[in-house]
């Protein structure tokens, strides 16, 4: 395994690249580059795929699988703004509702046992088929941070959800918002977690698998930490500079916090909706949360989803679970379930999406409250605990333990 932390130059992840090039067994005539979406702009990702890319095309076919999960496919522009000179024809988009192989299955009687009896359904074990149609290697590149399902991002989550099938991105997700929210996020033990190391542990064993893991500081997005290896233990220490780099402990809960999503990578509310999971341990009951969002135009990444969320909106974990025990189309699309779930308050304090895109009616008939985004900008420009990028971090008024 091979790590660097604290300030890392770019130079430095050349050399680290370089080794580790050096260091993998055999010809490399194809190699796969799973890659994240446009959506991890700050993840450096878009830099080591580069610099992989044209280390290794010279001699051998690189191809590049975007690890979607149920994102939408990454655009010519997106591609290029966030990985450079590599042609776009070189990107293969994943579907996860028609790209999938099944590896096999995880025991209902194991959902039961790490789910403390919320969820006792098998899960079928799915991923992209071009992880298995013989590539020399295969090297899955991505952020750990702060994430709201599977408490830290990354590693297996990147093969299991980003490169997905629907059963094990729908049975995943349900389990963490059944779990609870703050009992995840930031948190390397979670049932999620186990779900993940289960699958990675039986079914991807024999893979030319190698992870390229990144830690990033929020706001900033400078590169703290890059860790590379085979096995559990670079997510391990990864996972604990995350900790200390992207968790900010506020000393008392906060009345108002402001968050400004990005325009270029926020055009959907299931995206828009980190600034409500990452700050939801951070807000005061009572109190408010802003989200300037300019480039939100729809709810979900795809139409089924987008659907449910206009039909259902952002009820609350109890309101939600109930929903989702008297309705089939909420069965079937647990993730959509889980993220209604995530995307409320509870009614612990007040939600307003300040939009150009979106209606009043469109956003209120989902729960949240409204206010046209030129006019919040300048009537919510000083006021309130101001975040850039909740991408990037986790904000809390407690101690994680």
């Amino acid at each position: 395994m091979l790590s660097l932390k604290c300030d890392i130059s770019d130079n430095d992840i050349e050399k680290a690249l370089g080794r580790l090039l050096r260091e993998l067994k055999g010809g490399l005539n194809r190699v796969l580059l799973i890659v994240p979406d446009f959506t991890r702009f700050h993840s450096k990702a878009g830099f080591i795929a580069n610099a992989l890319y044209h280390k290794l095309e010279p001699r051998c076919r690189v191809d590049l699988l975007q690890a979607l999960g149920t994102h939408l496919p990454m655009t010519r522009e997106q591609c290029a703004a966030m990985y450079g000179g590599i042609p776009f024809e070189r990107f293969i988009p994943h579907n996860w509702r028609r790209d999938v192989i099944k590896l096999g299955e995880m025991p209902g009687a194991f959902v039961r046992e790490i789910s403390g009896g919320l969820m006792d359904a098998p899960v079928d074990v799915e991923v992209n088929k071009l992880l298995f149609d013989g590539y020399d290697h295969i090297l899955s590149i991505g952020q750990v941070v702060p994430h709201e399902v599977a408490g830290m991002a990354n590693h297996a989550k990147n093969i299991f959800v980003g490169c997905g099938g629907a059963a094990m991105i729908n049975a995943s997700h349900m389990l963490g918002a059944f779990y609870g929210i703050e009992r995840v996020m930031g948190r390397t033990e979670t049932p999620v977690r186990q779900v993940f190391d289960y699958a990675a542990e039986r079914f991807l064993a024999d893979l030319p698998l190698t992870y390229i893991l990144t830690v990033t500081t929020a706001p900033e997005g400078e590169t703290v930490g890059l860790f590379i290896g085979q096995g559990r233990g670079c997510f391990e220490e990864a996972a604990a500079l995350a900790r200390q780099k992207n968790i900010t402990l506020l000393d008392a809960p906060l009345k108002k916090v402001v968050v400004n999503l990005d325009e270029r990578e926020y055009q959907s509310m299931w995206l828009g909706n980190k600034a409500i999971y990452r700050t939801r341990m951070a807000i005061a009951d009572g109190g408010e949360l802003v989200i300037l969002a300019p480039g939100v135009e729809r709810f979900g990444e795809d139409e089924a989803i987008d659907a449910l969320i206009r039909k259902y909106g952002y009820r609350g974990r109890e309101e939600v679970i109930k929903l989702y025990h008297e309705n089939a189309d909420l069965r079937e699309n647990m993730s959509a379930a889980a993220h209604l779930i995530h995307g409320s308050s509870d009614g612990r304090f007040s939600i307003t999406y300040c939009t150009r895109h979106l209606t009043e009616a469109e956003v209120t008939g989902v729960g949240f409250n409204y206010m046209p985004y030129d006019e919040a900008v300048s009537h919510f420009g000083e006021g309130g605990y101001p975040i850039k990028n909740p991408a990037l971090g986790l904000w809390s008024a407690r101690r994680l333990g």
